[in-house]
This record gives structure tokens, C-alpha cells and sequence, in this order.
């Protein structure tokens, strides 16, 4: 018997295990096989817009992602560097094979946590409680707490045109019996699509052809414990090319051919992350699109063709490749294909990531219909921070969407549910401004500590970067400077007429100045990121003040809590929508039932008369 158990060692199960086993749980992970732990399929990197700030979310409460990912990164890149700081993220180019053999080996090292090759076939439930689990072989394991991270493993499909193979990704193992017996205990599985695009021979690729798609100098990285990274001289670079007419041409006259299109794929694929014979159909007049090639590891001679996911034949594939500029002789050494497979139904689970119907089963990843490593950790994590809670009769640990993108996914999930799957954008938070790449220690290194398993040297060493940006505050405060001393640099930005002796805070909120050009000319030296920081909180200080008075505002929905026992179908004055839908997600306070899906404001009008003549 283990404590708890966790099945599935992709990007979520690393971090549901490691978190549970460095608070001293002993847990057990399953996977199918210890070799493709935190493997990457798909796409040969971590972060991106808004994925990125999850990633940095990730390490505030003591995650293993961040550190692998800077341990491994090929390349570093700033996104978004000339749009606002609520947009700006980090992404690194990764090493498939040596990220999956680091977290292989912190993995097979981490005390309390022991790694087992199985396949888990049903589960064992007791008074509406998670028992254990069976194994394909009818051994039982019995826990306390079971986190399932099964990813796209689950009754899954490889499809390459008509061509149907009963696998997980790569061709390996999938789980067909453990999805349905899900289906007896009364869970609502979605059927979701997803799909990958063909690798190419690197040697074979005429790179002079494309654009050269450098990283961002200076160092840059996802964790706070990571003291060096690949200097930015070594790093590897990407490159750019594109569709053309030829392409467009290939692929319209195949369409039918394409298992999305032939009526093979039964799944819904991801909006935001489209094959590319979905791009063609779906934006016609557009006369290209960007396609990136990227190294998937200095040990492997084959580039990830990103933006070229598909599902059409192999002899298609090929002219669709042949038409490239670039790679008119390039060789395929992986078809591209689509999967689809069995996910669970978010609206089912609570937001500490626990089922509705069971208690003490919890899920995170792809099962939960997500897309995405970063999603996937992210969840993982939450889940084994509620699965230790459950464990030890806390209450469980919910962020809000003002405090942290996981917790806009979580919400977004578990109360307005998704048909797809589901990727996180930096559209989908409201409060973006103060989710930012900067400031996530600053919004989640208290919860590392009390929650998570944050190291505490380097909350210490966070604490202090603190104090320096209070001292530094206090210098733009109180430091001033003539307008003679910089009339040169003034000039050049354009401030002609500006005159005068000015403090350090009155000139840094104008448009173009820079505090690190101003500190050099009273020869003033500070930490870049210290740097970086206050100039966000003085320039946008306005807009920042907005967001969280917003977000205060919003609190105080989000304080009335509704009666979990409610049943809304009794409820005469709502909507019968309203009802039924309110019913179905079981929302925890008013605030969550705002954002139901198909909810308006006369029904929360109708809810908050409810509590009041209840005085709940």
C-alpha cells in the first residue's frame, strides 16, 4: 500500500509525485514506462505567451519544470518584448532527450517516491471514496489519495489519413479498458483530438534559405534557483519559413485525404493549435503562414516542423514538405499524424482539482481537457498540493484569477467547462497586468512556503531582491537630476523643451526614458531584474492601481459563498438554463456562478436575493 498513488509520469505526474513525496507522503508512481517520464511528443520546448508565466507560477511554489527546463534549454527567448509586460513570457528551445533523462533521474532519486512500469486497469471505490487501484495483471494497490495524469494515453488513436492504429503517442501503449470502466462510475468522458507535426532529417534542410530566429541576450531564465544558463553565444538557433501558394494547392486537392476532413477523426481538435489543413480551411485569404523549424536535441539530427501539424498521407506529406522554401529536398524522418483519446469531462471536478462523485481521486493534465506540457505541470502541481490537504484534513488551496494564470485555468476548467482542448492564452485573463512574468514570486512565493515546497534559501534570497527594490523605490523617490546633466539623451528621446532639476520618478513616467540609462548617469548599479521591476510598477502604475481595484471588487462576489447542498432546479425565479447549469457545476461562492457559462446578471441578481432572504 502506498499513501498516495499517481498514475502517469508525463509533465503533470512529475509534479503531483515529487511535490507529495518532498512533503514525506510515500507515493507511488505508475507509468507505462520509466524511459518516457516528462517526455516531450510533441513540441521540443517549454513556455510561450502566458505558458510561460505558468512556468515561472510553477517555480514560486517549488515546481521541478522550471529548473529542468533552464538545465536543458537549447535557447532562450524573451516573446513580446516591444508590446506591454503583461503580455512578455518566456520561452525556451528544449532538449527532448535530456529534459526527460533529468526528470528520469530526480525521479528515481526523490525519497518517499517509488516509480513502477504498469498499467493501471480500474479503480477501487468505497463509500464514494477512492480505495486503490487494479493493474492490467488484477494486482491490487490500495492508497488514501489517487491523482490521475494519464495525458492522451486513454482509449487513444494515431491517424494518418484513413490509416488507424490503436496507440499512444510515438506508437506507444494505450489504456482502452481503464476508460471505460471510468465510464461505470457515472464520469462523462470527452473524445478530443490533438496532432503533431513531421521531424525532418536537419542535414537535409537548406538553412540559408529561411530566417535565423535568434534567442534574447543577457540572462534569462524560468527559475530563481537557476544561478547560469548556456551563455548566449552557444545557444542554438531556430528558423523561420513559410507556406506558399504550392502548398495551399497541395493540400486543398488532398483535403479529403486528410483523416480531420475523411470523417476518421471522431475527436474535437484544439482551436488555437489547428492542423494545418484546418488553417487552410479556416483562414483562406490568408496567402501564408509561419511555419518555425527547431532542434529537438543536440542528440537527435531531426528539426521540429512547427505549424505543420497534419494528418494527411505520407506520399502528401512529402510535396506538402518539397514545397517549402528550404526544404525542397528535405527528408522526413517522422510523419506527422493526428491522435485523438479520452479525456475527462472538468466540469466533474471541483477547483482543488478533486472529483465531484469521489472523493480522495483527484486529476490534472491532459485528462483534465488541457493541451500543453505547462498546463499540464501546472495542474499537476495543484493537485498534489490539494492531495496532501485532503490527506492531512486542510482546507484545500484555491487560487484566484488575480493571483496567478493557474489559477484562471483552473476557474476557466471546473466552471465554464471547454468542448476542446483547452490552452491557456494571455487573453483569457482579465487581470493580465498583474500576472506577470516579473512578479510571480511576488504573488505566489508566500504559498510556496506554506503550500508548495519552495527551497527556503531561495525564498531568502527572494525576500532580499525585495528589499533592494524598496531601496531602490526610495532612490527613484528621492533622487534628482538636472535636465543639463542629460540634455544630450533628453534630446535624442525627443524632450526638447524640458528644463529643470526632476526626480528619478518624474522623468522615468515619461514615454522612452529608461531608469537603467538614468542610474547610469549617477553611476548607479543595481540588478537588471531589480530594475526591470520598479521601472513596471512606476510605469504602469496607473493601470496596475485599475486591476486591482477591479479584482478587489470582484473579491467581494467571490467572499459570498453559496450553500454546496443548493439545489437550483427548486430555485422559481432563475432561468431554467440558469438552473440546470448552476446545478451541474455546484459553483462555491457568487462570484464563481457570474462566470458560469450562460449565467447574466439578473440571474446573479436573483442569487444574491436568495442568500440575503436565507441570511446565508
Amino acid at each position: 500500500m502506498a499513501k498516495a498513488i499517481v498514475v502517469g509520469g508525463g509533465h503533470a505526474g512529475v509534479e503531483a509525485a515529487l511535490l507529495l513525496a518532498n512533503k514525506g507522503v510515500d507515493t507511488l508512481l505508475i507509468t507505462l514506462k520509466i524511459s518516457d517520464i516528462a517526455k516531450m511528443p510533441c513540441n521540443p520546448s517549454i513556455g510561450g505567451p502566458a505558458k510561460g508565466i505558468v512556468v515561472r507560477e510553477i517555480d514560486a511554489l517549488g515546481g521541478v519544470m522550471p529548473r529542468v527546463a533552464d538545465e536543458t534549454a537549447l535557447q532562450f527567448k524573451m516573446l513580446n518584448t516591444s508590446k506591454g509586460p503583461g503580455v512578455q513570457s518566456l520561452r525556451v528551445q528544449s532538449d527532448k532527450i535530456k529534459y526527460s533523462e533529468r526528470m528520469q533521474e530526480i525521479c528515481l532519486t526523490q525519497n518517499n517516491l517509488q516509480v513502477m512500469e504498469a498499467k493501471v486497469e480500474d479503480l477501487i471505490i468505497g463509500e464514494n471514496k477512492i480505495k486503490g487501484i487494479i493493474l492490467e495483471n488484477k494486482e491490487k494497490i490500495f492508497c488514501d489519495v489517487l491523482i490521475l495524469t494519464t495525458g492522451t494515453y486513454m482509449d487513444s488513436r494515431i491517424m494518418i489519413s484513413d490509416e488507424v492504429i490503436i496507440s499512444g503517442p510515438d506508437k506507444s501503449e494505450t489504456s482502452s479498458a481503464f476508460s471505460k470502466n471510468l465510464k461505470k462510475y457515472g464520469f462523462k468522458l470527452l473524445r478530443l483530438k490533438t496532432g503533431t507535426p513531421p521531424r525532418i532529417l536537419t542535414s537535409s534542410i537548406d538553412f540559408s534559405r529561411t530566417k535565423e530566429e535568434k534567442g534574447t541576450d543577457g540572462k534569462q531564465c524560468f527559475s530563481e534557483l537557476t544561478l547560469a544558463t548556456i551563455p548566449y553565444d552557444k545557444q542554438v538557433p531556430c528558423y523561420l519559413t513559410y507556406t506558399n501558394s504550392k502548398t495551399h494547392e497541395i493540400i486543398k486537392e488532398n483535403m479529403h485525404r486528410s483523416s480531420m476532413y475523411s470523417g476518421v477523426v471522431k475527436g474535437i481538435g484544439p482551436r488555437y493549435c489547428p492542423s494545418i489543413e484546418d488553417k487552410i480551411a479556416r483562414f483562406s485569404d490568408k496567402e501564408r503562414h509561419q511555419l518555425f523549424l527547431e532542434p529537438e536535441s543536440l542528440e537527435l539530427d531531426t528539426t521540429y516542423l512547427q505549424g505543420l501539424s497534419s494528418s494527411l498521407p505520407r506520399e502528401v506529406q512529402e510535396e506538402v514538405v518539397h514545397s517549402l522554401v528550404g526544404l525542397e529536398n528535405a527528408v522526413i524522418k517522422k510523419y506527422a499524424y493526428a491522435i485523438e483519446y479520452d479525456s475527462f469531462d472538468p466540469l466533474d471536478f471541483s477547483a482543488d482539482l478533486q472529483s465531484k462523485k469521489i472523493k480522495g481521486l483527484f486529476a490534472a493534465g491532459q485528462i483534465l481537457a488541457t493541451s500543453g506540457y505547462e498546463e499540464a505541470a501546472g495542474l499537476g502541481i495543484m493537485a498534489g498540493i490539494n492531495a496532501y490537504n485532503y490527506l492531512n484534513n486542510l482546507e484545500p488551496f484555491i487560487l484566484g484569477r488575480d493571483e496567478a494564470y493557474i489559477g484562471v485555468m483552473i476557474d476557466d476548467l471546473v466552471t465554464k467547462g471547454t468542448k476542446e482542448p483547452y490552452r491557456l492564452l494571455t487573453s483569457r485573463a482579465e487581470y493580465r497586468l498583474l500576472l506577470r512574468h516579473d512578479n510571480a514570486w511576488e504573488r505566489l512565493a508566500k504559498y510556496g512556503i506554506k503550500y508548495g515546497y519552495l527551497n527556503r534559501e531561495a525564498y531568502d534570497r527572494y525576500l532580499f531582491q525585495e528589499k533592494e527594490i524598496e531601496s531602490l523605490m526610495e532612490t527613484i523617490n528621492n533622487t534628482k537630476i538636472s535636465s543639463e546633466m542629460i540634455a544630450e539623451y533628453l534630446k535624442e528621446k525627443e524632450y526638447q523643451n524640458v528644463k529643470g532639476t526632476y526626480t528619478l520618478l518624474e522623468l522615468v513616467k515619461r514615454p522612452n526614458i529608461r531608469l537603467n540609462d538614468l542610474l547610469g548617469f549617477l553611476n548607479i548599479v543595481v540588478d537588471e531584474k531589480v530594475i526591470q521591476t520598479c521601472e513596471i510598477r512606476i510605469k504602469y502604475d496607473g493601470y496596475i492601481n485599475k486591476a486591482k481595484a477591479t479584482a478587489q471588487r470582484m473579491d467581494k462576489l467571490n467572499k459570498r459563498t453559496l450553500p454546496r447542498d443548493t439545489d437550483y432546479l427548486k430555485l422559481d425565479n432563475l432561468r431554467i438554463e440558469a438552473r440546470e447549469k448552476l446545478n451541474l457545476v455546484k459553483p462555491k461562492t457568487l462570484g464563481q456562478a457570474s462566470r458560469v457559462s450562460g449565467i447574466n446578471p439578473a440571474d446573479i441578481q436573483v442569487l444574491a436575493m436568495y442568500l440575503k432572504k436565507h441570511k446565508i
